[in-house]
């Protein structure tokens, strides 16, 4: 296993300490990551401030032709950077290495956008024309279930925009962004680019740095509550792409096995740590039955395994902590809903947890009303589609949802009454890089991806202008 550093003013550098990176698939650490003192993220910042000015001031093209060498760079070295994420992370090495392509399209997406100011009156009283200029230094925080898809959310966007990062990794997988940072270490200006690892007093750190201009922050709602509140004496910037308890409502009228397979995927890729995956399917009793039965059978044929090996179908939850939290919360479910047979915790090293089915959940039991991010599904009947509506509704979170129906104007009609920031229809999970993200609710703040997600790392600035007296 190779050594890795953090990147700070261009410097490839170790931590003030290093902390142990866990192999979920084993349950033990395989390689140590540095990890930053305080002192080291001031030195991050600093460095970012510093390069600011320049890099503020270099052509779009110049900065465009940065972006682009990222993404040659980390596509050059894809199949290294796929064996780090399923070490790390644990999801199977298909999986991984789809992960990192999909890191270099999000990067060759931003490519193609641009920046050109905007006319909006020209006329004898006055020119007026928007430009978006950058805001400076971006605190980029990136969580453990996609460390690298989602830093294509951010640095991107944010170098494009003219600004310069820190770049803060989860705990549990700093090392595919360590192992990035190595690869782009000589291809941007120093400082405009800094990563750094640490445990968890690193991040309340970076985003209450009086030099950060904005923080873009994806993990738990909770989380991001801090951070927003972290910022507010300054009016801080914030991105915050949260948490999510998507739901699913199916009517009476679909393929049900096609449907059930669809809805299985999109609820279990990745163990089921997506913030955006399916989180409880409301299915119309006409079909409830034959639905359960059809994901019940998906999950006892499901391959758990390591993601290393080449027939696994999904890999281990990613951290003890999490694993422990899926236990309690099928334990609990057992009282408030049939937990259907072939799901649960195996009995071996490492964090592995099958897919598994609960029928019949309580509407107020902990499966249904908390964000699971994990392979334990609820799935419950409906008579009347306001119901599912109500329920569908209720609770603090708004990332997404979906709806299941061959009537298509029936589909979009309950479509547009879900309280969510995107809900899609006869599918889960259909992310592309031009389509922007936001959450509604407890979900989020802002909105990545798309030109939308472009614009949110710039200030808007208008300059008004009238010819001489």
């Amino acid at each position: 296993m190779q050594e890795f550093s953090m990147l700070i003013d261009g410097q490839l550098l170790p931590g003030a300490s290093t902390m142990p990176v866990i192999n979920p698939a084993k349950g033990v650490p395989f390689a140590q990551s540095p990890a930053a003192s305080l002192a080291q993220v001031d030195e991050a910042v600093a460095a970012a401030r510093r390069a600011f000015p320049a890099w503020s001031r270099t052509a779009f093209e110049a900065r465009r032709a940065v972006v682009t060498a990222i993404a040659d760079a980390i596509e050059s070295h894809k199949d290294e950077l796929a064996d780090v994420l399923t070490l790390e992370h644990g999801k199977p090495r298909a999986q991984a290495l789809v992960e990192v392509q999909g890191t270099v399209d999000y990067f060759r997406f931003f490519t193609t956008l641009s920046l050109a100011p905007e006319l909006l009156e020209d006329s004898d009283k006055r020119r007026v024309e928007i430009h978006r200029v950058p805001l400076g230094v971006i605190a980029a925080i990136v969580p453990w279930n996609f460390p690298l898809l989602l830093l294509a959310f951010k640095l991107p966007a944010a170098l494009l925009a003219g600004n310069t990062v820190v770049v803060k990794p989860a705990p549990t997988t700093p090392l595919t962004t360590l192992a990035v940072a190595r690869l782009i270490a000589g291809l941007v200006p120093a400082g405009v680019v800094n990563v750094i690892a640490g445990t968890d007093e690193i991040g309340p750190a970076l985003t209450a740095h009086p030099d950060v201009r904005k923080v873009s922050f994806t993990g738990s709602t909770e989380t991001g509550k801090k951070v927003m509140a972290a910022g507010a004496a300054r009016l801080q910037r914030v991105t915050l792409e949260l948490g999510g308890n998507d739901p699913a409502i199916v009517l009476g009228d679909v393929d049900v096995q096609k449907s059930a397979a669809l809805i299985f995927a999109s609820a279990f890729g990745t163990c089921g740590q997506v913030c955006r995956a399916v989180k409880r399917v409301y299915v119309h009793a006409s079909i409830y039955e034959p639905f359960c039965d059809a994901l019940a059978g998906l999950a006892q044929r499901a391959v758990v395994g390591d993601g290393a090996e080449q027939t696994v179908d999904y890999g281990p939850v990613q951290n003890a902590a999490q694993f422990e939290r899926l236990k309690g919360l099928l334990d609990d479910a057992r009282g408030h809903g049939e937990v259907m047979p072939g799901g649960g915790p195996l009995d071996r090293p490492g964090y592995f947890f099958r897919p598994t089915i609960v029928k019949d959940c309580e509407p107020q039991s902990r499966l249904v009303v908390e964000e699971q991010f994990g392979p334990i599904l609820p799935v419950m009947p409906f008579t009347d589609v306001d119901e599912a509506l109500r329920q569908a509704n209720s609770g603090p979170y708004g990332l997404a949802a979906s709806v299941w129906s061959a009537d298509m104007d029936l589909a979009h009609s309950v479509a547009s009454r879900l309280d969510t920031g995107t809900v899609w229809i006869n599918k889960h999970i259909d992310r592309t890089p031009h389509v922007p993200v936001a959450g509604a609710k407890q979900s989020g703040v802002g909105v990545e991806l798309g030109m939308q997600g472009l614009l949110d790392f710039t200030q808007l600035k208008v300059i008004n202008a009238s010819s001489p007296a």
